[in-house]
């Protein structure tokens, strides 16, 4: 609990590397050109899913560190790479319901709704005769419990039944392990979402199983523990065999104290990154919402 992550190919990497990995399928792609590396892990039976603590099912990791930088060329790639990966996973599926989930007024968990911001919404539309040849999209943010005294998958459950959608896609801020991947790392499943499990306050899973159809989440690490970063800066004396890893885990956990070590934190040009960000995952969506079935 001391590395709190979200992303699939953080805890395949703390995985001791000498353990077997039956049950994971992982591959990994680099386009030198533009600097995106792409990591993909399947998890394909129960002992793979106890193995990472995370569902069966596919995790698809974009990582691009120029996404730091205000230059839209490569931001334009990742949206590309983005649409490509949400038309495998999301073949013929033509009435989609968008979800933003997380709080505008706290930026780093501002993404989901910043990305509805740009999306190109097209439901209203087509009940009068326009856009035929698009996917059928809905949006919604539907806040958190504290704004609105619900669970955000109730809230969802009631539209998806109301708009018959065939698939729900869910925009969530992620935690991560590695602060190298805060605001430049995009993760893609087909598993669901659990609001708030990054920084452990957990909400009812939004999932197939719950929701009653498909769900993809799209999501972005934007906060690191404070246990994490100290953890990491003692990396360097297990390296140097200075301290061992139980002297490492026992220091971190025992100088904390509990109030400290529930706390995250964030970069703090968040504001910009999370503005940025946002708008590529949403060039990504409308790449896909106009592509043409083949």
């Amino acid at each position: 609990m001391i590395a709190r992550t979200d992303l699939a190919v953080e805890l395949q990497e703390d995985v001791n590397q000498e353990s077997s990995l039956e049950g994971i399928r992982m591959k990994t792609k680099i386009d030198t050109g533009h600097h995106i590396k792409e990591t993909k892990i399947v998890i394909e039976n129960e002992k793979g899913s106890k193995l990472l603590g995370k569902p069966i099912g596919t995790y698809i990791t974009l990582e691009c560190h120029d996404l730091q930088e205000n230059d839209f060329s490569y931001h334009e790639e990742m949206s590309t790479v983005l649409s490509e990966h949400l038309q495998l996973l999301l073949p013929h599926r033509k009435r989609v319901l968008i979800a933003g989930l997380g709080n505008r007024n706290v930026t780093p968990d501002a993404l989901g709704p910043y990305v509805i911001d740009h999306l190109f919404i097209t439901g209203h539309l087509q009940k009068h005769g326009y856009y035929h040849g698009t996917k059928d999209i809905r949006a919604i943010c539907p806040g958190v419990m504290a704004q609105t005294g619900m669970e955000t998958g109730e809230i969802l459950k009631g539209i998806i039944d109301e708009t018959k959608a065939e698939v729900l896609i869910a925009i969530d801020a992620l935690s991560a392990r590695n602060s190298k991947r805060l605001n430049t790392t995009i993760q893609i499943s087909n598993t669901g979402i659990q609001p708030g499990a990054g920084i452990g306050n957990h909400r009812k899973g939004i999932n197939e199983q719950t929701m009653g159809i498909p769900v993809i989440a799209i999501g972005v690490p934007t906060v690191i523990s404070i246990s994490t970063i100290l953890y990491d800066a003692m990396e360097f004396l297990v390296e140097e065999d200075m301290i061992s890893e139980e002297q490492q885990f026992q220091f971190v956990h025992g100088s904390l104290d509990e109030s400290i070590a529930k706390m995250f934190v964030t970069p703090k040009n968040v504001d910009e990154a999370v503005q940025r960000i946002s708008f590529t995952i949403s060039e990504g969506i409308n790449q896909w919402i106009v592509k043409e079935e083949e």
